[in-house]
């Protein structure tokens, strides 16, 4: 997967079939990334981020709120293709587990999901970062807004969102938001989908891994089946 930008307008996925059906994504896009925990959603999210890194012109800023920031830092370190001085993480897992791990360049502390305000003010640090460096294709990802909720009510998330989404699309940046799919109401997933632009549907049926994109052209893509291996998507064709 690579996700680059097709001439100065739009992104691209690097999923060959889904760049073709909705014509690349348009810079300012907020995506939400959707499917149930085991769908193999954070990989989609990784292979993108991986393969945008190895572009001199390209930053992601991280917000990670699964894992502490040192575990990504060291699956990136084995990674020779791209620098790690074009990664930001704000990391809302360490200080929660009393993890003493430092900061650096790199990583930027909270104190947990809940500390919206923080992590607001830690990616604004780093976009001044990047611009500073005139790198200025630079994606978001946050991983997860489902652990957010846990910590926050749907109206708070929804003002954080609203501010941050706002300013993903005047930067000409791509957000990528990840949702569990089944554990929100159906309120909460259409508030949500209110500030993006598209979704990402991720699922397994029938012992397949499907996805598909909504939202990002006039019309759904097809499904198209998907395999994991080694950490690697491998498109296996259309359903």
């Amino acid at each position: 997967m690579e996700l680059i930008l097709i001439g100065k307008e739009k992104y691209s996925l690097g999923i060959k079939e889904l760049d073709d059906a909705i014509g690349g994504i348009k810079k300012g896009s907020n995506i939400i990334l959707m499917g149930h925990p085991m769908s193999g959603k954070e990989v989609i999210l990784n292979h993108a981020m991986h393969a945008s890194l190895t572009r001199n012109e390209n930053a992601a800023i991280i917000v990670s709120t699964r894992e502490p920031a040192m575990n990504i830092v060291e699956r990136f370190r084995r990674n020779k293709s791209f620098s790690l001085s074009r990664i930001g993480l704000v990391d809302c897992v360490s200080k929660t587990l009393e993890d003493e791990a430092f900061e650096n360049g790199n990583i930027k502390k909270v104190i947990s999901p809940a500390d919206l305000t923080s992590i607001g003010v830690k990616i604004s640090q780093f976009f001044e970062d990047f611009f500073g460096k005139n790198i200025n294709n630079i994606q978001l990802h946050i991983n997860s807004l489902s652990i957010i909720l846990m910590y926050s009510n749907i109206q708070t998330v929804f003002r954080f969102l609203h501010i941050l989404t706002g300013r993903i699309k005047v930067m000409g940046a791509l957000g990528i938001y990840v949702v569990d799919s089944g554990v929100h109401d159906l309120q909460t997933i259409a508030t949500l989908k209110q500030l993006c632009d598209g979704i990402i549907e991720v699922k397994s049926e029938n012992d397949r891994n499907l996805l598909r994109i909504v939202g990002l052209s006039t019309l759904p893509t097809s499904w198209y089946e998907y395999e994991i291996e080694e950490e690697k998507l491998k498109i296996i064709g259309k359903i």
